[in-house]
Formats: structure tokens, C-alpha cells, sequence
């Protein structure tokens, strides 16, 4: 008899890793549904604030000084 006690046991613990197992597949699978559509770089909405100033950048003449040079050396790390 605990020959099949122990049988049984096994079994309850394989179809209880099955099922946790085919929960979490099931689980993440829902989860990716959620964010298949979600946009992380669309445009804000609202009363968004802009955080980067770019006005080095919109300067196209050409002329800029040592300082600037550094200044968007140091902002872009290149």
C-alpha cells in the first residue's frame, strides 16, 4: 500500500506542475496580448511637459563656439 501512496503522490505532483505550469504559459501569453498594441514613443497627451531642450541643435548656421562644441559633446556622449 505505500508503494501506491507514493504513486499517487508523484502523480498529484506532476499534473499539479503541469497545471502551474500551463497556468503561467496561459498567464504570459494574456499578458503580451495586453501590451501588444501599447506605444511606448507616441506623443503625450495632455498637459505633458518637454523635458530635453534641443536649441543647440536648431542652430544651423554653423557657428558654433568651443563651448557649445563640449556642451553637446558632453549632452549626446559622442
Amino acid at each position: 500500500m505505500t508503494k501506491f501512496k507514493q504513486a499517487l503522490q508523484t502523480l498529484w505532483i506532476f499534473f499539479l506542475f503541469i497545471g502551474c505550469t500551463v497556468l503561467f504559459y496561459y498567464g504570459i501569453l494574456w499578458v503580451g496580448e495586453e501590451y501588444r498594441d501599447y506605444h511606448r514613443y507616441e506623443e503625450p497627451q495632455g498637459r505633458a511637459v518637454k523635458v530635453f531642450n534641443s536649441s543647440i541643435e536648431d542652430n544651423v548656421e554653423g557657428d558654433f563656439s568651443i563651448a557649445d562644441r563640449l556642451r553637446l559633446f558632453f549632452m549626446t556622449g559622442e
